[in-house]
């Protein structure tokens, strides 16, 4: 199963649009930084590997649009740029990470034209890095797997959120390539039910058993032992191992706890930020009521009700079985862990 999920043609981006799934798959071309910016804040591309990777593509944008013949100003014009990429989503660590490379990419030059190759250069290293991650971290957390088990997975996180092999949804994929006789429970996913619109979509693509339940049914399936792993992604991890990912994870976490499930969070080290002591450092991500109060511009609750909609929750690591990183399974103590790693920045 190839998806290209986020393409550079030369000149422009060319990316899926995810909220247009799984109806009819319609790819968009994107020539302007603003373009890359509004496309992740609506969601048409999404899940933290991906934004990383989009939001490196949004620089290069920006940055051949800029004229000038003076390197301070177009460096100055450049940061507003990565500012307003920036801004779009606050939680997903990958973005403000792949935004720094690419500045350091820019200052370290000294010609205007030689920055500007470098910059595309360097986001589509950043692309290629990404996916290799994906792929060697679902390689080793296959190894977790046992034949004949059930997996539950919350969100998407296959190939669509990485624009590379997938996290928790490219553990499965791995399992099931080495032969792995696995089934699947998915998660709807509210509100904006991406395990029901793109995960479900990426499962039957990959012709990977699966069977659809909502949110709330969680806790009946596991209680049935019908549970045998849960496995997640994330958009940060905090450096003692605590964990934001779509909001309804730390509820998952606390019930597998309770009926002694594994509980794996899968994510490339870019995803890990070690400035951050714990999760309740994670900045949150508030996104509008009608998120909650319609679905697909269709209303659903009374108009005018007061709503919160918290995009991510944060899962403490105290609940996480391991975290599995290109780089190796790590766990408890997840603090000494990440420091072994290597290379992973600060």
């Amino acid at each position: 199963m190839r998806i290209k999920v986020i393409e550079w043609l030369g000149d422009r981006v060319r990316v899926l649009d995810q909220t247009r799934l799984p109806r009819e798959e319609v790819y968009l071309e994107l020539s302007r930084f603003q373009d890359v910016a509004s496309a992740i804040k609506q969601l048409k591309i999404r899940g933290a590997p991906a934004i990383g990777v989009a939001g490196a593509y949004g620089v290069v944008l920006g940055a051949v649009k800029i004229k000038t013949k003076s390197r301070d100003n177009f460096l100055q014009k450049l940061r507003l740029v990565s500012q307003t990429i920036a801004s779009t989503r606050p939680t997903a660590r990958n973005l403000f990470r792949a935004l720094d490379r690419m500045q350091k990419v820019a200052e370290s030059g000294k010609d205007i034209e030689q920055i500007k190759t470098a910059l595309v250069n360097e986001a589509i290293r950043i692309q290629t890095e990404e996916a290799e991650a994906t792929r060697k971290l679902s390689q080793l957390g296959a190894g977790l797997i046992e034949d004949g088990f059930t997996i539950l997975t919350h969100c998407n996180t296959g190939a669509l959120a990485t624009a590379g092999y997938g996290t928790a949804l490219g553990v499965i994929r791995q399992a099931m390539e080495q032969g792995k006789r696995i089934k699947v429970l998915a998660t709807e996913t509210r509100p904006l039910l991406q395990g029901a619109r793109i995960t479900a979509w990426e499962l039957k693509k990959a012709k990977i058993p699966f069977t659809l339940i909502t949110d709330s049914m969680v806790g009946y399936f596991m209680s049935r032992g019908e549970v045998g792993y849960v496995i997640v992604g994330a958009d940060r991890i905090a450096s003692n191992g605590d964990t934001a990912n779509k909001i309804g994870t730390y509820t998952l976490a606390v019930l597998a706890k309770e009926h002694h499930i594994p509980f794996y969070v899968a994510a490339p080290t870019t995803t890990i930020d070690l400035s951050l002591a714990s999760g309740d450092k994670i900045p949150i991500e508030e996104r509008s009521p009608e998120e909650v109060t319609h679905i697909q511009g269709v209303a659903i609750a009374p108009a005018g009700v007061k709503v919160a909609n918290p995009a991510f929750d944060v899962t403490p690591h105290r609940y996480i079985t391991a975290i599995i990183t290109e780089n190796g399974i790590i766990r408890e103590p997840y603090g000494e862990g990440f420091r072994n790693l290597s290379p992973l920045a600060p």
